[in-house]
């Protein structure tokens, strides 16, 4: 259990409702981050699903995005799913006309590898950093990982080889949504992460 442990999610747009509530039911405190000065609160951040354009630019207008890129640079945990981690992504391949991430991550995203929402579907996943049993995964309008830098660990992947977790330091990222799966071991692996820097961090 994460304690008393505050983590933040990034409530702009996407499926905030459902992070957070998974966060609370594993005893973390949720603080859902629209300012700078919510973020700052925090000792982790979850960057939800949605649509990764939207997101990048409601950032800029609530003068966000700055903020969360020095906290990345800072070592804030920051667990992105779908959108999230295209935005934690370095690099956008097929974002659109003056899309922008947060970065952190050394790795190149491609969005909505797998075609519509009517091409969503779900799988089974071996994650052996979360042990057993497989992670079930549900993608919707998902994105992939077509290039990983020397400093990030792969957690999963599909049966043909494709990218749709990684981990690099105090960032994590997922193709797919374990929120809506109630799987849970993802969120505990980052309020890990939040909760060590609960204990080491001065505000």
């Amino acid at each position: 259990m994460a304690g008393n442990t505050r983590v933040g999610v990034l409530a702009l747009q996407g499926d905030v409702r459902e992070h957070a509530a998974l966060l609370a039911h594993l005893g973390a405190d949720v603080v859902l981050v629209r300012r700078p000065e919510e973020l700052s609160s925090v000792d982790g951040l979850v960057i939800p699903g949605g649509e990764s354009s939207v997101i990048d630019k409601l950032s800029r207008i609530f003068g966000m995005q700055e903020p969360i890129r020095t906290a990345i640079d800072a070592g804030l945990p920051v667990y992105g799913t779908c959108a999230g981690l295209i935005l934690l992504a370095d690099t956008v391949l097929d974002g659109i006309d003056g899309q922008e991430s947060f970065g952190g991550m050394d790795v190149d995203v491609r969005r909505n590898a797998f075609g519509r929402q009517t091409e969503s579907f779900e799988t089974e996943l071996d994650v052996p950093a979360l042990g057993e049993p497989p992670v079930r995964a549900t993608f919707i309008r998902a994105p992939v990982v077509e290039r990983v830098g020397a400093g990030v660990d792969v957690l999963a992947s599909l049966a043909d080889g494709t990218v749709v977790a990684v981990e690099q330091g105090s960032l994590l990222g997922t193709s797919f949504h374990p929120e809506v799966d109630g799987e849970t071991r993802f969120h505990e692996r980052f309020l890990d992460k939040a909760r060590t820097r609960a204990g080491t961090s001065v505000r």
